[in-house]
Order: structure tokens, then sequence, then C-alpha cells
């Protein structure tokens, strides 16, 4: 295709659907390649969000003096700042362009994985999460938004349920490739892994990506607003994780959470007083976008549960090692892609709703299962392979299926930001999901029925996501049609 060629295709996008903040280059006219780039960064953000499920006996060991609550905020600083971040760093993307923040939280990201790795005190291993967080959180909203800008407005729902079942498929394997990587390498390796992809990703993208911008106007970041949700979300997941532990009085932990209840409704306040607020409230006028983010908290929850869940029972109660942990999970993310590809395009044409719900209710029962029948006797095929294949569909089902109905009705403008908040709220439920098993799970010793609360909490989060998922409405009109 002739340069005049493309520069028409270009123009004839900007003038149906608003800027073409990545215009095909002469390199490739298909938009396939700049997805791939993209997706690239986001199987490496959701990989690293998960895999240390994997590697939490494994640093109890290397970080002998650490507490199991101390350990826990090697998972949870990153959740925390990576929730928090990825809202302004939507707003950035937008405003400062998709190609410059891509490519700035890409290098970030792979110097805090290499500084992880190399980390020799559980303190400096937390500072290099938050670093690594930081460059997630630039990440992510540049990566869904580069994706959504290169597909016409017909494919789009298609290519996000993809790019969601991309990250979905990444958070799933991630357990057991940690597993896999940690027994054979070390724990450092779960960082080190992001090196050669992610510098990939990089030297793509510098050479395929085109820079665009689609707002002239340079707003602020809400640095107030960014402070209040980092106190209310980290002192709530501070109060559950420190809930048992004996350096820490009731009196003392129901402050914290006192405090991190009062910052949530400050911070809601502050976003309704001034001009550019961290989280546009306006965003949640939107009946389908409100929904569809409450149904994401509650199924965030319940999806870091079950995988920390996993390994603390196929360890403690079967008395598993780290590989076979590993392998005993794995058939049910390995159901996660091809279940998401076959929703997403059915939901292109049908809308989201009853996979949302269908999902759920499979969701609660994989939880149900798990409740029921595993016992202190291991019998995988027959006890332990059935609830994986339940969840790994579920799975399918509803991650992809929320990240897509979360931009399905948002104006091109709103692509990053809109994104990134469906995201944060997502990682916002991973912290709490996290907090409660490291809680309830996190003491030395443990038998059966330690986990029967985590299973009933898993199947009635399953079930008020489907509840929550009801009114949602992403059917394609028949204008659109």
């Amino acid at each position: 295709m002739k340069p005049s060629k493309i520069s028409a295709v270009s123009a004839a996008r900007t003038s149906e659907h608003g800027p073409a903040p990545t215009p095909l280059t002469e390199e490739t006219v298909s938009p396939w390649p700049v997805f791939w780039v993209a997706s690239i960064a986001t199987f490496l953000v959701a990989l690293d969000s998960t895999m240390l499920f994997a590697a939490f006996d494994p640093l109890r060991h290397a970080f002998s003096t650490a507490s199991p609550a101390d350990l826990s905020w090697v998972i949870n600083a990153y959740t925390v700042v990576y929730a928090t971040m990825l809202i302004p760093a939507g707003g950035l993307a937008d405003t400062y362009g998709r190609k410059r923040v891509f490519l700035l939280g890409g290098v970030l990201f792979l110097v805090a994985s290499a500084a992880c790795g190399l980390a020799g005190h559980v303190g400096w291993l937390v500072a290099a999460r938050v670093l690594q967080a930081m460059g997630a959180a630039l990440l992510t909203p540049a990566s869904l938004s580069i994706v959504l800008a290169a597909f016409p407005q017909n494919k789009r729902a298609v290519v996000v349920s993809l790019w969601g079942a991309v990250g979905g498929l990444a958070a799933a394997v991630g357990p057991s490739a940690g597993s896999f990587v940690i027994d054979h390498f070390g724990w450092p390796w779960a960082f080190y892994i992001n090196l050669p992809l992610g510098g990939y990703a990089l030297w793509r993208g510098a050479s395929l990506l085109s820079e665009s911008a689609l707002s002239s106007e340079r707003r602020r970041v809400d640095v107030v607003g960014m402070a209040l949700l980092m106190l209310a979300v980290g002192s709530i997941t501070l109060a559950i994780v420190e809930f048992e532990a004996p350096h820490w009085s009731r009196t003392e932990l129901a402050v914290m959470g006192l405090t991190g209840v009062m910052a949530s409704v400050a911070f809601v306040a502050w976003a309704r007083r001034i001009p550019f607020p961290l989280v546009d409230l306006a965003l949640f006028q939107h009946r389908t976008y409100r929904y569809v983010n409450l149904a994401t908290l509650s199924f965030g929850t319940a999806f870091s549960m079950m995988f920390l869940t996993f390994f603390f029972y196929v360890m403690n109660i079967w008395h598993y090692s780290l590989p076979q942990a590993g392998l005993a999970v794995t058939p049910g993310p390995l159901l996660v892609m091809p279940t998401a590809i076959v929703t997403g395009r059915l939901a292109s044409r049908l809308g989201h709703r009853r996979f949302l719900v269908g999902g759920s209710l499979l969701y609660a029962l994989s939880g149900l299962w798990f409740l029921l029948v595993p016992g202190n006797e291991p019998n995988y095929v027959l006890h332990w392979l059935p609830g994986l294949i339940l969840s790994g569909i579920s799975v399918g089902l509803v991650l992809p299926s929320l990240s897509a109905a979360a931009v399905s009705r948002l104006p091109a403008a709103h692509y990053a930001v809109g994104s990134a908040v469906n995201q944060a709220t997502r990682q916002i439920g991973s912290v709490l999901g996290v907090a409660l098993t490291v809680a309830l799970l996190g003491h030395a010793t443990l038998q059966r029925a330690d986990f029967d609360a985590l299973y009933l909490l898993h199947a009635a989060l399953a079930l008020v996501t489907g509840l929550l998922c009801l009114p949602v409405d992403t059917k394609p009109r028949a204008a659109q049609s």
C-alpha cells in the first residue's frame, strides 16, 4: 500500500470514529502486529501479578526473619501501587501520547524487574516491587488504548475480549509457570523472566507504533487523590493482613481500618470538588460501567483468593512439592484463552451479560466443589481436576468480558482512563483477596477445616458478581449493526 493510501485509511478512521491515535505505518497494513506488541506487555504485567503466588513459601525460606504478613507486602505493595497508579497513567497516555507512555512504562518495568531479582532483603524487594508497579501501571492503559485505536469499531468487541484473554491467561498460568521457574532456577527468576520478552516488546514497539495524543490539554496529576486512594486501600489491607499479628492490638487495627474507610469517603468528596480528579466520577453515570466495576471488584477478590488458596491447599494438606503444585493447577488456566476467544466472538453479537452471569454461576459452583469434595487424602483426577475445569472455563467467560464490557460504551477520549479505572478496581479486589487469604491461612500449621471459610467466601463473591452483572447491557445497537 502506498503512503497516500495509508493516509486515506487513517483519515477515514479519524472522520468516522474520532482521532486515530495509532495510524497504520508503512511497515504494516494489518493492525495485528500492533496488537501482539501491546499484548506482550499486557501478558508480562498480568503474569507478574500472580506468579508470586507460587513464590510465597520459597520467599518465606529465603527471608526467614520476615513474617507472613511482611511477605504478603511483596504481593500487596505491588497491587496497591499498581491500582492507584493505573488511573493517572490512563490520563497520561490519553494526554501525552500512548507510544511515549507505553515505552516509558516498559523501561521502568524491566529495570525494576532486574532490581527485584537482585534484592537481598525483603524491604528492598518490596521497594523494587513498588517501582515495578509504577512501570506496569504505565503499560496497561496505554496498551489497551493502542489496541483500540488500531482496529475499527466493529472489530473492537472481539479484539478487546482477546486482549483481556491474553491478560487473563497470563494471570491464570502465572502460578504454575512461577512454580516451574522458581523450583528450577530460584525465586529471582520469577522477575528475570520478564527481561527478554519485555525487551522484545520495547524494540518492536519503538519501530512499529506511531506517536499520538487524543488531547492537546495537559492535565495535572491528582496527587491528593492518589494519596487518599493509597491510604484507603493500604490501611484496609494492613488491617486485614495483620489481624492475627501479636504486635498489633485490636484497637490499633480498628483505627487502621477506620482510617481506610474515612480515606475512601474523603477520596470521593475530593473527586467531586476538583476539575480534574484522579477518577472522573462522571464515568459512573453510565449504568453498565458502574455495575461492571462493582462486579470487577468482587470477582477480582475471588480470583486472587482462588489461586493463593490452591497453593496453600495442595502443598500443606496434600503435601505436594512446588513443581507438583504448579502442574496441579495448570489444566484450569489452559482453558481460559480458548473460552475467552469464543466468548469474545459471541459477545460482539449478543452482548456480554449472559456470559458474565453464566460464568459467575459456574465460578460459584467451582468454589462449592472445592469446599465439599477434596479431603485430606490426595485424589487429583476425581477430587481436584473437575473443580479446576469449572474454574478455568468460568474465568475465561468472566475476566475478559469484564474488561470488554467496561469500555464498550465509553467515548474514544476516555478509553485509557476508563479501562484504567476498571483494571485498578480489579487490582484493589486482588489486594483484598490476598489480604484475606494470608490472614486466614498464613499461619504455620494448616488443617483441612481452615479452608472452608475461604471457599464459602469464594462462592459468595462469585454469586455477588453474577447479580451485579444482571444490569449490564452491551448488546450492539441496531444502528451499529
